[in-house]
C-alpha cells in the first residue's frame, strides 16, 4: 500500500509594481474606512475596486449608469492582503485587463500607498455585460472594447 501523498503547498500571490499597470487612480481613504485594529477595513477595498474600473469608464465615455443600454453586473471578486493601508492616506489604483472576453472583463486591480512601489493590496473582478432592461448577456459594445484593449 502506497503512504498517502503530501499536498503541494498553494503558492500565495506576490505584490506587483507599478509598472505592471498601464493606468492609474487617485482615492482618497475616509476616517470611517478604518476599523477598530486602525487600518482600512476588508470590505473597502471591494468598493475602491468599484470606484477605480467605473470612474475610469466613465472618464473614458462609455459608461452611461443612468441611461446606458449595456450594464456590467459582478459575477466573481477577489482579493490578497500585503500590506495595511489605513486614514489619512491617498490610495493609487492600477488598473489592468486581465481577460477579455466577448462579453464578460476581468479587470484586475492594485491598490497602492502613494509612496509604494508594490501593491499593498491586488485583486480582481469579473463583470459580465448585459442589457439594461432583460438582464442577457450582450456584446461588449465597440467603444467599450477599445477602451479596455488599452489596459490589456
Amino acid at each position: 500500500m502506497n503512504a498517502p501523498s503530501t499536498p503541494s503547498p498553494v503558492s500565495r500571490p506576490q505584490p506587483q509594481p507599478r509598472s505592471a499597470y498601464p493606468v492609474f487612480r487617485t482615492i482618497g481613504t475616509r476616517w470611517m474606512d478604518n476599523d477598530i485594529y486602525g487600518h482600512v477595513n476588508n470590505v473597502v477595498y471591494y468598493s475602491w475596486f468599484d470606484t477605480a474600473v467605473n470612474g475610469y469608464l466613465i472618464e473614458q465615455g462609455v459608461l452611461d449608469i443612468h441611461q446606458g443600454e449595456v450594464i456590467g453586473l459582478v459575477i466573481e471578486t477577489q482579493c490578497n492582503y500585503f500590506e495595511s493601508l489605513a486614514f489619512p492616506e491617498t490610495v493609487h489604483a492600477g488598473l489592468r485587463v486581465g481577460h477579455l472576453g466577448r462579453s464578460s472583463v476581468r479587470y484586475e486591480v492594485g491598490l497602492f500607498s502613494a509612496s509604494g512601489e508594490f501593491a499593498a493590496a491586488a485583486g480582481h473582478f469579473v463583470h459580465v455585460y448585459v442589457d439594461r432592461h432583460t438582464r442577457r448577456p450582450v456584446s461588449l459594445p465597440e467603444p467599450l472594447r477599445q477602451v479596455l484593449l488599452r489596459l490589456c
